[in-house]
């Protein structure tokens, strides 16, 4: 059975202002056209739909049961309606992410690549930043988004965030080095200390982390160089420079290809938490509530 929508509509109208003639001023048409558009509807329907008791109208059991599931179908079309206007918004707009290099190399390029095909007017703008830096242009709304190694600290009433995946700190030496050749794959964190460490210059919170750890296990560690990129941490590192300790994700090409080798030296309650932040008040717009269910969807993957 199908019924009219525009039928449907002024019946919903008379149920709710609890008349004809009432229903009739709201939607702008005169009563006899409303009285017409009900008779037609019960016809269609095969059941009176109200009770007429002298000037008062009242509901039927079968006009209940049509108001009821009347409602429930426009309000979904409105959901449907409201979010066919938010994709028609998505044909244009802009989107600022902040991330680490790290991030942006090893974790984002499936996540911008299915969101570029989803919404490729979207202009989608990266800015490479230090976690501490991303913190600060969320909060500044210098960005709509952020992606960072979540701090140990709370982060302030301004920001919320939200844990996105479990981030793993491992050691990684040349494949050449005594710790190599043992062919273990777990050492503990004093073992490294015994060696030159490359490690991230300061200022990032993996930095931070890595000089806690050095601090609670009382060892004097030889910091060889200090340097601003994982990459350039990575080729040193297979040059038999030193050891370091930089995020899982990075080597997974240079473990594959057996330039480095891991170590695993923090249990996993230690391992640091990548996550999601954004502004505590206001809504995200359009384009970043689309990137991050793109994101939630595909980061399992990753």
């Amino acid at each position: 059975m199908s019924i009219d929508s525009q039928k449907l509509e002024v019946f919903r109208t008379v149920a709710r202002e609890g008349g004809f003639s009432r229903a009739a001023a709201r939607l702008r048409r005169t009563q006899p056209a409303v009285s017409q558009a009900i008779r037609l509807l019960e016809e269609e329907i095969g059941e009176r739909l109200f009770l007429r008791l002298g000037r008062t109208i009242r509901l039927t059991q079968a006009g209940e049961i049509l108001l009821e599931s009347a409602d429930e179908a426009f309000d979904t079309l409105d959901r449907a309606r409201t979010r066919i206007e938010a994709l028609r918004e998505l044909r244009e707009g802009r989107l600022r992410i902040t991330t680490s290099d790290t991030t942006a190399c090893y974790l984002l390029p499936p996540v911008l690549g299915e969101f570029h095909r989803r919404y490729p007017n979207v202009e989608v703008s990266i800015l490479n930043r230090r976690s501490p830096e991303a913190v600060r242009e969320v909060e500044a709304r210098e960005a709509d988004i952020g992606i960072i190694t979540l701090p140990e600290e709370p982060l302030g009433p301004r920001l919320a965030s939200e844990p996105l995946v479990v981030r793993e700190d491992v050691a990684i030496c040349s494949p050449n080095h005594p710790l190599a050749r043992k062919r273990r794959r777990r050492a503990q964190f004093a073992d490294l200390l015994a060696w030159p460490l490359l490690l991230l210059d300061h200022g990032s919170n993996t930095r931070s982390f890595i000089d806690r750890k050095i601090r609670e296990s009382g060892g004097a560690p030889r910091i060889a160089m200090e340097l601003g990129a994982i990459e350039l941490v990575k080729r040193l590192v297979e040059r038999d420079f030193g050891v370091s300790i930089v995020p899982a994700i990075s080597i997974r090409d240079e473990i594959r290809e057996k330039r480095l080798k891991s170590l695993r030296v923090f249990d996993r309650g230690e391992c640091r938490a990548l996550g999601l932040i954004y502004p505590a008040r206001g809504a995200l717009s359009l384009p970043a509530q689309e990137f991050v269910r793109v994101l939630k969807a595909l980061l399992p993957q990753a």
